[in-house]
């Protein structure tokens, strides 16, 4: 298992269960369609959850390309190694969709509306408007990195400062971070806030032979890519001034 590998990992994972909670509440047919906003937050806190315990002991679980430049931006994190980690974030994103797809096939056939077999795979607007589109992403992905800049392991308080592991139990923060993300701020763009999770499987929906489809997006494409890459760095700005 190495960075790269645990990247791959970690952010299919991501995508695998936060997708597939969409396709389960959106698609028609599925035992958990229906299941609403709630059911979609929580799953991709879930996710979030499971992908971090995955990679986090052997690549710090980044799973996220504007996580990668913030820290780096930040000096926690070598810029020489940023490429290789946001190309594993990419090839997990389009690994993950991909299976999601697959397993969920049936469904996206016997579902009609394009729009919906698209928002499996990656984000849209509710009402567009580039400026608020683009804020809701910057601000998304600026509280998630501000938050990840002050995780800090438990210690023992009996002044020698020990650190405590938590191990997997380390991962809750994140997901609940993301969580709050999503039931606060997401619901005007669908909260991307992570280039890879939108990018990767927005790809997968203009490649997959998926019945009936529509176009994948593209104009929009571009604002949970920028959007999260400059809320990342503003954060990393905030937190060295701080």
């Amino acid at each position: 298992m190495t960075p790269f590998v645990a990247e791959i990992l970690g952010t299919g994972i991501l995508i695998l269960l936060g997708g597939g909670n969409v396709a389960n509440d959106i698609l028609k047919k599925t035992k958990g369609n229906g299941g609403g906003w709630l059911s979609i937050t929580t799953a991709w806190g879930l996710a979030v959850f499971a992908g971090v315990v995955i990679a986090g002991p052997y690549s710090g679980a980044h799973i996220n390309p504007a996580v990668s430049i913030g820290l780096a931006v930040a000096g926690l994190f070598p810029w020489s190694e940023v490429p290789i980690y946001i190309a594993a974030q990419m090839i997990g994103a389009m690994l993950g969709s991909s299976l999601v797809y697959v397993m969920y096939k049936d469904h996206f056939d016997v579902t009609e509306n394009g729009n919906l077999k698209r928002a499996v795979f990656c984000t849209e607007p509710a009402i567009p408007n580039n400026f608020r589109n683009i804020l809701s992403e910057i601000l998304g992905t600026f509280v998630l990195l501000f938050c990840v800049f002050y995780f800090s392991e438990a210690q023992i308080n009996d002044g020698s400062g020990t650190t405590v592991g938590l191990g997997s139990l380390g991962a809750i923060p994140v997901a609940f971070v993301v969580w709050g993300i999503g039931l606060s701020l997401g619901g005007t763009t669908g909260y991307a806030i992570n280039p890879a999770r939108d990018l990767g499987p927005r790809i997968m929906h203009a490649i997959l032979p998926i019945k009936g489809k529509i176009d994948s997006g593209w104009n929009y494409s571009w604002i949970p890519i920028v959007g999260p890459l400059i809320g990342s760095i503003i954060a990393a700005g905030l937190f060295l001034v701080l």
